[in-house]
This record gives structure tokens, sequence and C-alpha cells, in this order.
């Protein structure tokens, strides 16, 4: 049976693992763009074609496509420069609350119920050392995104994986000490292969966030292989592990997942474009689930990868073969997988489990 799109859309979801930097619309930077006075870096009709080949605000020549873990490296490290440059574009409060409601209403037309969005402060240039004013700016958009019938965000602030121990544990003691607003969880990200292991680094903060009820979700085992996997788990607490593919390339973890509550927010499309995989085929999604590991599907960031959530869920079921009650079921798993409120999983449940088959 084809799953539709439209079917996938009429079904209640969360997504846990979308970035705001990656919520970009080409029409978002345009506007932006012209605000600030600053010049896109390729023809609009390409851009996010070059946001793995960028570097220093430049776009460079794609590195030879025969040497994958060099195209793996280099093409995450110019991507997140992409992100700093556009979310740079960001200069008022309006600009940073205007996008999230729009990410709200992006998130709605997907069907999508709840989201628990990773914003990391790093890549916003214009709010640095004012990085509380940014963290309201956008709750005050998805309040009104909420108010307006479109679809609860929440934020999970993330760290860099190059910032240091005291600058990870003064974000985790804010958050803490004044519970800002529609912020939900301590996360981390970044590359993996240029940072190193840095779960001891971020240990402490991540603690802090565990004594104070904080949720904890944390990037690994994407450019990383399984030991990043291993270090979120025993060094940082996580209750949810962003990518985290390469635990399928150690038995003794994939076992350790199967027997914990904690899930993996996997994203198949992100994977492929910056070369962990060559296609969905290869992916190991349908690996991981049949070890009995948790897992969500996500899009990462959705506006560069040129994708939406019922786009990524849809291809999924047409590569593994999908009935319509394994995506019931992956919408049920992403509800739970959320930091959503119990009240709210409660009543998106019922919803999924009132959703019709397709005909």
């Amino acid at each position: 049976m084809e799953i539709s799109e439209a079917w996938i859309r009429s079904i209640p979801k969360a997504e846990v693992h979308v970035h705001l930097e990656g919520g970009f619309e080409l029409i978002d930077i345009l506007d932006l763009a012209k605000s600030a006075g600053e010049s896109l870096p390729g023809p609009a009709r390409s851009l996010f074609d070059v946001a793995t080949h960028f570097e220093g605000g430049v776009v460079h020549p794609p590195l030879d496509p025969s040497d994958s873990s060099s195209a793996e490296a280099t093409g995450l490290g110019s991507f997140l420069q992409f992100l700093d440059w556009q979310c740079g574009l960001i200069r008022t409060a309006e600009q940073a609350a205007r996008h999230a409601y729009r990410f709200a209403a992006r998130q709605s037309g997907s069907g999508v119920s709840y989201t628990d969005v990773i914003v990391n402060p790093t890549h916003w240039s214009a709010w640095r050392g004012r990085e509380p004013e940014l963290l309201d700016a956008l709750a005050k958009g998805l309040d009104e995104a909420e108010q307006d019938g479109l679809c609860t965000v929440n934020l999970c602030v993330s760290l860099l994986r190059q910032q240091s121990a005291d600058e990870g544990s003064e974000v985790a003691r804010w958050i803490a000490r004044d519970r800002p607003n529609r912020v939900v969880a301590l996360s981390i990200d970044g590359d993996e292969r240029a940072a190193g292991r840095t779960g001891a680094r971020f240990a402490e903060a991540f603690t802090i966030a565990r004594d104070a009820g904080i949720h904890r979700t944390v990037h690994a085992g994407e450019s990383s292989g399984p030991e990043g996997v291993w270090d979120a788990l025993d060094l940082l607490h996580a209750e949810r592990i962003d990518h985290g593919v390469r635990a399928v390339d150690d038995p003794a973890l994939l076992a350790r997942l199967a027997d914990s509550d904690v899930s993996l927010g996997v994203c198949p499309r992100s994977n492929i474009v910056l070369g962990l995989y060559p296609d969905w085929a290869h992916h190991p999604l349908r690996a991981l689930q049949e070890a009995g590991v948790t897992v969500t599907l996500n899009t990462d960031d959705p506006a560069p990868l040129g994708t939406r959530l019922e786009a990524e869920w849809a291809k999924a079921a047409q590569v593994w073969e999908w009935q319509p009650g394994d995506v019931t079921a992956l919408a049920h798993t992403s509800i739970d997988a959320s930091f959503a409120p119990v009240s709210l999983k409660q009543a998106l449940h019922a919803e999924i489990d009132a959703v019709q088959p397709p005909v």
C-alpha cells in the first residue's frame, strides 16, 4: 500500500531532532539579507547547494567525491559555517520572534503537533553576550504561534562542542536558575570529528541540568563512532541521542540502548547529504529498529536539505515497505520520545488512535 504524504500529514506527531537554525527558507534569507545589507554567498537558485562548501564566508569547490571520509568532515564543518552566516542575519528581537513563529507554522503544515526544537546561541552572532534576550524573543514568537492554534514548540538550548567546560556549566546554571520561558532541555551539538571526544568536558554542565530536572539531549554517533554515544550515556546523562546511527557498529551499545529508555532521533536525509551513507537503502534505521532500539524519524535541518517531515516519513515508508500501522507506531514513538507535557502526550496519543487508515 502506498502511504501518501497527505495521510502522514493527517497524523498528529512530534519532531524531536530539528534545528531552528535549519528552518530558514530561501525567502526568509532573502528578506533578512536585504534588511541587513548583506550579499548572498551564491546565486539564490542554488543557495542551499553551496551549504556544504561554505568556508570563511565564501564558497569552495566540492571535494573529491570518492573520498567519503574527507567529504563527511568538511561537509559538516562547512554546513555549520553556513548556519552561522544565515543566523547572523537576525539582528532584532522582532526578526527572531517572527522566525520562531514561521517555524511553528511550517511544523503545523506538516501535521506536527509538538516540537522540541534545538537552538544553539553560538550560531547567532548578533546576540553574543545577550543570549537570554534572544531566547526570550524566540519564546515570544512561539507563544504567539501557540495562541494562534499552531504547533506547540519548546526549546532545547544547545552548547557547541568547541565551548569550554566553564561556558557549558554557566549556561546550565543559568537555565536551572532562571528557567527561561519554553526552555525544556540542555543539548550539545557540533562537529564531533573536529572537536574530538568532549563528554568529559561537559559532564558537569549536564549533571547540573539533570539535578535541576532539566531534560538532556545529545548529538552523538554522527561524525564520530559509537564512542560518542557511550559518552552521552555515561557522562552526559542523555535521555535522547540526536543521530546516534553509529551505534549500529557496536553490538554492546545496541543492547544497552535497547534495554534503556533512551531514543535515537534519526535523520536519514541529513546523514546521506553529509556523506555518512550513500543512500536510503544503506541507512541503518531499520537495523536499529530490528535491534530493539527506540527510533524516531526527523528532518534535522529541513530548509537547506529541501525537505519536510511528511516527505521523510513517506520516503522511509517506501524504502522499508512500511504499512500504515508502522507509521502510526512511529507517531506514537515520536510523542513518547518528546519532552512534551504529560497531559499533551496523552491527548496526542488519543488523537493518533483515532486516525483512519489510508484508503
